[in-house]
């Protein structure tokens, strides 16, 4: 691989005049907040141990800040964007600044949500500054629909960040944490301050890692089946099991005997189990029938 130009990645200055020449003004209404700053571009990449070795799929790429760190340290990377005028514009970003580069990337001009197959090799790494407001559904998307991603570092807001990397028994433990640990292993990996932005967000951001584990955990029940459970457990938070999971069993007495069934006290609250936990819940549930059943 050849040298990186030692201007490729974008600083404040570029991402000010990129977004000028291109008429874009960052929305709320798709969490648009660029990065300006190349060394949390470079702590980003370093964070996510990406290698020449690494096919990369990145998730909002805006202007390309991040991107174009990834392809200085991947084999290559492929983008997916949503913006009409971000996507038209991200190809010609990434062959002026890393010409040498431009072969090894790819763009896909969709919505994350809607995207099940990728150009090129199956990705190995997702590394994205997710948008704030679907940053959940749009992680736990990817980590479904591609399981060769194996590593996974994201950005996030901070509250959010809390949120996946929460252990049982937190205050902040819910369905992001359950079902985020339902495919890795998660953990924060550091904190980002405001002013890397533009425009600057009101909020903190984080970054979470994701090591996708070896096995899923071992059920006879489907992740549809275990992740039912898991939104019926947290849907009133304050309620015990056997009456938060009473609608998703049929009756407060049915939850009851399939939580003593699966060992998990029916007293308990959905804020105090494992991944685990929920998945022998759902084994003990009500089953859809396995031929009708439509593939996952």
């Amino acid at each position: 691989m050849s040298s990186p130009l030692p201007d490729a990645l974008l600083g404040p200055a570029d991402i000010r005049e990129l977004a000028a020449a291109l008429g874009v003004r960052p929305t709320k209404q798709r969490g648009q907040n660029f990065v300006i700053d190349a060394n949390t571009v470079r702590r980003i990449v370093r964070t996510a141990d990406v290698t020449s070795e690494d096919v990369v799929v990145e998730v909002g790429p805006g202007l390309g800040s991040l991107t174009l760190g990834l392809l200085e340290a991947a084999d290559r990377v492929t983008a997916v964007e949503i913006d009409d005028v971000l996507a038209a514009a991200l190809p010609a970003t990434v062959a002026a600044r890393l010409p040498e580069r431009a072969g090894r990337f790819a763009l896909v001009h969709s919505d994350a949500m809607h995207v099940t197959e990728l150009p090129g090799p199956a990705p190995t790494a997702l590394v994205a500054n997710l948008p704030y407001n679907v940053a959940v559904p749009v992680l736990l998307h990817m980590l479904e629909t591609f399981p060769s991603i194996e590593r996974t570092l994201v950005m996030v807001q901070a509250e959010v960040a809390d949120r996946l990397a929460a252990a049982p028994g937190s205050k902040v433990y819910g369905v992001p944490s359950v079902k985020a640990n339902w495919y890795a292993e998660v953990k924060r990996a550091g904190a980002i301050g405001r002013n890397v932005f533009w425009p600057a967000p009101n909020v903190d951001s984080g970054l979470v890692s994701l090591v996708r584990r070896a096995e899923l955990p071992k059920t006879t029940a489907t992740r549809r089946e275990v992740f039912a459970v898991v939104d019926a457990a947290f849907a009133q938070r304050r309620k015990t099991l056997r009456a938060a999971l009473a609608g998703w069993a049929g009756s407060a007495a049915a939850a009851e005997a399939a939580l003593v069934a699966a060992g998990v006290s029916p007293q308990a609250r959905g804020e105090s189990l494992t991944v685990a936990e929920f998945a022998r819940i759902a084994e003990h549930g009500p089953r859809a029938p396995r031929p009708e059943r439509q593939p996952e």
